[in-house]
C-alpha cells in the first residue's frame, strides 16, 4: 500500500530517471503527485455518429480504419486516415510527424477520435486526439472528461507528458488511502464532498457535476488553510512583548490642534482603534484601508505624534521616490513647527548624505525617517524604533516588510493602502492584520464627474481643458506607454507630449513625467506644477500615487481600456483634491471595453469598484 510520504521513485512506472525529472518539477512524493491538479479538461462524453456531425462542433467519433495514405501537397505530404461507422465516413489528417503517426494505425483498427469538425471537400478533423480500441489496448480517452496536465521538457524527455501523468495518478488513486481531516460538522454545514471523492474526481471526473463538487471542496481546503495560517500568524504576533503607550503625549495635542480642518468620523474611529492598540503591551499590526483622498496620511501623522511624544522613532516606507517625497513634505509641514526632525532617505542619495543620516538615526536625533527600499538596507540602524508605517504595503514583499520591522524591538506596525480591497479578499491577503476602514471623504470634496469619450471627439475635450486653464485650473493627461511600439496600437506619452506642445497646447506651459526620469528632473516638474508655473503635465502611470495638486481639475486617460478598474480609480484620484468640480475623461476606441469602463463612469466608490474588478478579472495569484 502506497503512503502519502512515499518517494516518487518507488511508484510503479517511475524509476530513477523519471524520478529525477519529476523531482526537478517539485514532485518529490506520492502526495505531491496527488495534488498536481489538471490545468484544464477536455469533454469526451459527446460521442456522435458520423451522419449527425455538424461543422464547428467538438465531438468524439468511434469507428474503424478503412483507409490510410500519404497525400502529396505543395510543401511535403500529409497523412490521411479514413474512419467509418455504420452511418458514414470521416477523414482525419496530420501535417507533421507523419512517420510517427502512421505507425500507430492498421486497416481494420477500431478507434475513437476527438476534435473539431471542419469541411474541405467533405467532413474532416485536423490533428485529432485518438484512442485505439481493443482488448489489449490502454483506453484512456473515450467517452470521459479528460484531465490535461502541464509537463516540463525534462518530464517529456523521459516519456511523462499529460497522458503519462494521468497513468501515474490513476495508479496512485487505486492504491492509496486518503484520510479526511475536516470535521463532519464542517462538511455538513458547507455541503462539501469528502476528501477522498474530491481527489478522485478531480483526476477522474465521471461527470461535470462530480468535477464541480471536487473543485469546490479543494478550493475550500486552500482557503481554509490560508485562514488558519493567518490566524496562527496573528496569534504569534500577539505573543510578543510590544510597546505600551498609556499617555498620548503633548505632541499629539499640539499637532491635532494645529489641523486646519476637522477630522471625519471615520478618521476619528480609526485613530481611536490605533490608540487602543498602543495602550496594550502587544505589537500593533493594523491595516488602514481608505479610498483615494480619504485622509489616511493625517491619521498616520497623528499616530506618529503619539510615538514621538513618548521618545520613540518612526519609519515610513513608500514604494516610490515620488510618493516618499510627497510624504516627507506633508510630515515636515506638520512637524517642523514642533521641533520634530523629519528626514528623507532614498537609494539615489550620495554616500555622504546617507552616512550622515545613518549616524543621526543611530544617535536618535532623527525622529521620523521617510524613504523607499533604502530603509531596510543593512546600514540602517535605529536608536529606538517604535512605529513602522508602510504605505501601499501590497507593493512590498513579505521579506522586505519584515526586514524593516526587525530593525526595532517588536515595534508597532501601521500599513496603509489606497487600493480598496473587497472584504472577502482582504481577509485572505491581510488575515494576519487588524483592518480599519476610512469610508468617507473630507467635507467639501465634490464628486468627480467621469465620462467615456470616443477618440474622434478628443478635440472637444482639449477645448474644455483650455477653458479650465483660463479659470486658473490645471490638468493631467495619462498614457499607458512611454514610447511608441510596433506591436501595440497605443498612444505613447513621449510622442504625444511633443505633438501637444507643438499643436493643441502650444500657447500653454506643459510638463512631462515618466518613471525613467531622474529624481532632480521629477522634482523640478513637480515643484513647477505645485507653484502653477505649469498648466498641466503629460505623464505615464508614475503619477498613480503621491501627487496632491488641489487645482488639478481635469484628467484625460488615453487608451483607458488598457488599465484595470482599480488603477483607473487610483489615477482619477489625482484630481478632485480641492474644493472645485473636477472631470475625468476615459478615452477609448474599444467598444468591447465600454461596459467595463461604465463601472468607473457611474461610481466614485473605490470599494464598489474593487468588488467589480474582482468579479470581472478574478483575484489573481
Amino acid at each position: 500500500m502506497l503512503k502519502h510520504t512515499t518517494d516518487i521513485m518507488y511508484l510503479k512506472g517511475v524509476g530513477p530517471s523519471r524520478a529525477t525529472a519529476l523531482k526537478k518539477n517539485g514532485l518529490e512524493t506520492i502526495d505531491d503527485l496527488l495534488h498536481l491538479f489538471p490545468r484544464k479538461y477536455l469533454d469526451r462524453t459527446n460521442v456522435k455518429q458520423i451522419s449527425s456531425l455538424q461543422i464547428g462542433e467538438q465531438v468524439a467519433v468511434i469507428g474503424s480504419v478503412i483507409d490510410m495514405t500519404l497525400v502529396p501537397i505543395r510543401r511535403g505530404k500529409i497523412f490521411q486516415l479514413s474512419i467509418s461507422d455504420e452511418t458514414g465516413i470521416i477523414k482525419c489528417i496530420w501535417f507533421n510527424s507523419i512517420s510517427w503517426i502512421s505507425e500507430k494505425f492498421s486497416i481494420g483498427d477500431r478507434v475513437a477520435i476527438f476534435g473539431k469538425i471542419e469541411f474541405n471537400k467533405g467532413m474532416l478533423i485536423t490533428h485529432p486526439e485518438f484512442d485505439i480500441l481493443g482488448s489489449n489496448s490502454d483506453v484512456m480517452n473515450t467517452g470521459i472528461i479528460i484531465p490535461i496536465y502541464s509537463s516540463s521538457n525534462d518530464m517529456k524527455k523521459v516519456g511523462i507528458d499529460s497522458r503519462g501523468i494521468r497513468k501515474l495518478i490513476n495508479h496512485v488513486i487505486s492504491e492509496i488511502k486518503i484520510k479526511e481531516f475536516l470535521p463532519a460538522w464542517i462538511i455538513k454545514k458547507h455541503t462539501l464532498s469528502n476528501l477522498s471523492d474530491s481527489l478522485y474526481y478531480i483526476h477522474e471526473p465521471k461527470s461535470k457535476e462530480h468535477l464541480e463538487h471536487a473543485i469546490i471542496r479543494l478550493k475550500f481546503d486552500e482557503l481554509f488553510f490560508i485562514h488558519l495560517l493567518m490566524c496562527l500568524r496573528k496569534q504569534f504576533i500577539k505573543t510578543k512583548p510590544g510597546i505600551r503607550i498609556e499617555n498620548s503625549g503633548n505632541l499629539l495635542n499640539d499637532v491635532f490642534n494645529s489641523l486646519p480642518f476637522t477630522l471625519t468620523d471615520s478618521q476619528k474611529n480609526v485613530l481611536r482603534e490605533i490608540r487602543s492598540d498602543f495602550g496594550i503591551s502587544k505589537p500593533m499590526n493594523r491595516l488602514i484601508q481608505g479610498d483615494v483622498g480619504s485622509g489616511k496620511t493625517i491619521v498616520s501623522i497623528l499616530a506618529a505624534s503619539m510615538i514621538i511624544g513618548n521618545s520613540y522613532q518612526v519609519a515610513l516606507m513608500a514604494p516610490t521616490e515620488l510618493l516618499a517625497e510627497q510624504h516627507f513634505k506633508e510630515y515636515n509641514n506638520f512637524f517642523s513647527r514642533f521641533d520634530v526632525s523629519v528626514r528623507l532617505l532614498t537609494g539615489k542619495m550620495n554616500p555622504k548624505q546617507k552616512k550622515e543620516i545613518y549616524s543621526s538615526l543611530q544617535s536618535g536625533s532623527i525622529n521620523v525617517i521617510i524613504g523607499t527600499h533604502a530603509l531596510f538596507q543593512n546600514d540602517v540602524e535605529f536608536n529606538k524604533l517604535g512605529l513602522v508605517i508602510i504605505d501601499e504595503q501590497h507593493k512590498f514583499g513579505v521579506k522586505q516588510r519584515k526586514k524593516l520591522i526587525s530593525k526595532g524591538k517588536y515595534p508597532e506596525v501601521l500599513a496603509m493602502t489606497a487600493t480598496p480591497i473587497p472584504r472577502t479578499l482582504a481577509f485572505t491577503i491581510h488575515g494576519d492584520m487588524d483592518i480599519s476602514i476610512i469610508d468617507s471623504l473630507p467635507k467639501g470634496r465634490i464628486p468627480i464627474k467621469t465620462s467615456i469619450v470616443d477618440r474622434a471627439k478628443i478635440n472637444k475635450v482639449y477645448d474644455f481643458i483650455k477653458q479650465e486653464i483660463n479659470n486658473n485650473n490645471q490638468f493631467f493627461i495619462v498614457y499607458p506607454i512611454i514610447d511608441e511600439s510596433e506591436t501595440l496600437d497605443l498612444k505613447a506619452a513621449k510622442s504625444e507630449y511633443e505633438r501637444l506642445i507643438n499643436n493643441d497646447f502650444k500657447e500653454f506651459n506643459i510638463g512631462y513625467l515618466d518613471g525613467r526620469m531622474d529624481k532632480e528632473s521629477v522634482e523640478i516638474i513637480m515643484d513647477d506644477l505645485v507653484h502653477k508655473k505649469l498648466n498641466g503635465i503629460v505623464a505615464t502611470t508614475v503619477i498613480e500615487v503621491g501627487i496632491n495638486i488641489p487645482d488639478a481639475t481635469v484628467m484625460i486617460i488615453e487608451n483607458a481600456e488598457r488599465f484595470g478598474l482599480t488603477q483607473l480609480h487610483q489615477l482619477r484620484g489625482r484630481i478632485g483634491r480641492g474644493n472645485k468640480q473636477s472631470y475625468c475623461f476615459l478615452v477609448t476606441d474599444n467598444n468591447s471595453s465600454r461596459k467595463r469602463l461604465e463601472i468607473i463612469e457611474k461610481s466614485t466608490d473605490g470599494f464598489v469598484i474593487s468588488d467589480s474588478d474582482l468579479e470581472l478579472r478574478g483575484p489573481g495569484e
